[in-house]
């Protein structure tokens, strides 16, 4: 069911090459940037009515307004089922928990005596949130995306998911709900690259955003793409993926169910195993097929996802060689089985998210560890980080001087602005001593 491949013997390469040894599903953002660039301008030229016209087209309803009434929110909230709400508000406490952890204040350093500089925190102004709504419906998305965002202080969120023809063209009430418990009243249905440009252009109902945020399919990431620049972005997120560093001390039992949890997202999901047991690497393909079996979306999701030259498992000589393997494939989400996890947890250098030991599967960061599951995938955790407070927010250095403070280093600034051969930049300085640069003390 997932195929194996042999690290073990030979001395392991190094960066590029190591990396291109290790499964990774195709996903062509450039490819698709072409296909969504026409829906954008459409956006763009005909605003709610290009809307409406694509989500009769892509989602089979005609809509009266892309701008979900107030009352459907409130009668989403009143129908959800009691224990859904309950875990819901839970995920809420938690993430407002480690969220409001991670606020940044202002800070000034006094260079020199005269001279400062204050770094402070502003948030992005308005954000545009996107929850998909295609294989799965996602309210925790809600969740992940609203709560940073309303810790950091922005003032104007507006949230985005696709029309549902079962729904009578609102979004899943159960996002609905999600949005009304979090006090979101701003909400569209609108899904994949029209909720995109949405945000990004601006409609008749829905004002331009200053970024956009939220995981999605491969035409969120290319209309994200197509829209950098003018827009704020999180990531070009693409297929979710699971790696597991694992030894022979780990239960295959919990390796093959964590390997299915993320293989029945979508077809093209990676599930990776690394691990220096062959015995665990036997233990957990048998422990696959009955486990698979039992569950659903097993055809149209579970199966291509785990058979798929995205998922396998990787055989290494022994934890260390694991590590620089795990580090090479920069896993959105990364569980360590090991002994000492949380030593080896700690030398880990490239991972959306980690997750240590037994106790701590994915599935308890989708939904209620208190972390975000808006996670960078494709290799991206080498260079970037999941979604956060830190994501909304914009420093500003506010520079304080006084003409001392100037006066003791205008010299160096003239001799610099020499060197680069731009003496206009000098001449700002000497303009405010007469044009002399006042000797340095």
């Amino acid at each position: 069911m997932i195929s194996r491949i042999d690290l073990r013997g030979d001395a392991l390469p190094e960066g590029p090459a190591l990396r291109d040894l290790l499964p990774r599903a195709d996903f062509d953002v450039q490819a698709a940037l072409e296909k969504v660039r026409p829906i954008c301008e459409a956006v763009h030229h005909r605003g709610d009515a290009a809307l409406i016209d694509f989500a009769e087209k892509f989602d089979g309803v005609r809509l009266e307004s892309v701008r979900v009434p107030a009352r459907a929110l409130t009668d989403a909230l009143a129908g959800l089922d009691p224990a859904v709400r309950a875990a819901l508000e839970e995920s809420i406490r938690r993430a407002r928990l480690v969220h409001r952890a991670q606020r940044r204040t202002t800070h000034t350093t006094q260079v020199v005596p005269g001279g400062s500089v204050t770094e402070k925190w502003v948030p992005v102004e308005r954000v545009g949130l996107y929850a998909p709504g295609g294989r799965s419906v996602y309210p925790s998305s809600v969740v992940m995306n609203v709560v940073p965002a309303q810790e950091a202080g922005v003032e104007s969120i507006a949230l985005a998911s696709p029309a549902q023809a079962d729904f009578g063209g609102l979004p899943h009430p159960t996002i609905l709900a999600a949005c009304a418990l979090l006090g979101v009243d701003e909400v569209y249905a609108a899904g994949g690259a029209t909720a995109v440009a949405m945000f990004a252009y601006g409609t008749e109902s829905c004002p331009p955003a200053n970024m956009v945020t939220g995981p999605g399919n491969i035409w969120v990431a290319a209309a994200k793409r197509y829209f950098t620049g003018r827009i704020g972005i999180d990531a070009e997120a693409g297929p979710t993926e699971i790696a597991i560093l694992a030894d022979a001390g780990a239960d295959p039992v919990h390796v093959a169910s964590d390997l299915i949890s993320q293989a029945e997202h979508d077809p093209l999901a990676a599930a990776v195993l690394v691990t220096d047991s062959v015995e665990l690497a036997d233990a957990v393909e048998k422990e696959l097929e009955p486990q698979v079996a039992a569950t659903r979306h097993v055809d149209d999701r579970i199966v291509p996802a785990l058979t798929g030259k995205q998922s396998a498992i990787v055989l290494v000589d022994g934890v260390e060689e694991g590590l620089r393997v795990v580090d090479a494939y920069g896993a959105e989400h990364l569980e360590i089985q090991t002994a000492d996890a949380a030593a080896v947890a700690d030398r880990v250098k490239n991972a959306g998210a980690v997750f240590i030991g037994p106790w701590a599967p994915v599935s308890l960061g989708d939904y209620a560890a208190g972390s975000n599951h808006v996670l960078p995938t494709g290799g991206c955790a080498c260079h970037s980080s999941g979604l956060s407070v830190q994501s909304f927010l914009r420093g500003i250095h506010i520079v304080d001087y006084t003409k001392d403070a100037l006066a003791e280093v205008a010299h160096h600034v003239v001799t610099l602005a020499e060197a680069e051969d731009l003496p206009a930049h000098g001449a700002a300085i000497k303009a405010r001593f007469g044009w002399k640069v006042p000797e340095s003390k």
